[in-house]
């Protein structure tokens, strides 16, 4: 009877040691670094205007990414990784601010940048971005982005 009630006590503990086991592997982030992963990630693309090295934009958009331009035109991942090179249009690009809003799964970014132009021209872009964590990553599935011409041009 021993070895029935054992049975018993058994079966009821492997579903939920199955549970645990088939739980992430990868530890997950703090909110703290998830915030820092998010801004740090928001002055790459930043700098990556200037730059033009997309390389870890290749990483953090992802494949289903679409974003609204400043003129209203929607973009998806390929076109917003795809590098031509140093830009011969925007001397500078810094971040202003990005402040982060976290909602279990879904972060929603905040922020604003100040570029300035060979021309000698400068303006802002404030924007929005969505992240979603999926598969113990986060990804920005999404973007909207406004221009605010600081000189005429």
């Amino acid at each position: 009877m021993n070895k029935f009630l054992d049975y018993q006590r058994l079966c009821r503990l492997c579903p939920l040691l199955c549970l645990a086991l088939a739980g992430p592997v990868a530890a997950e982030l703090s909110e703290e670094q998830t915030i820092n992963y998010i801004k740090e990630c928001s002055a790459d693309w930043a700098s990556s205007v200037v730059t033009g090295d997309t390389s870890r934009m290749k990483v953090y958009f992802s494949e289903d990414f679409v974003g609204t331009g400043i003129e209203g035109n929607r973009y998806n991942k390929t076109q917003a990784v795809a590098s031509n090179g140093p830009s011969d249009i925007y001397r500078s690009n810094t971040i202003d601010s990005v402040d982060v809003r976290l909602f279990g799964t879904t972060a929603i970014a905040h922020g604003s940048e100040t570029w300035e132009k060979y021309d000698g021209s400068k303006g802002q872009w404030v924007w929005t971005d969505i992240w979603l964590l999926r598969d113990q990553s986060w990804q920005l599935v999404a973007a909207q982005d406004v221009e605010i011409s600081a000189t005429p041009q």
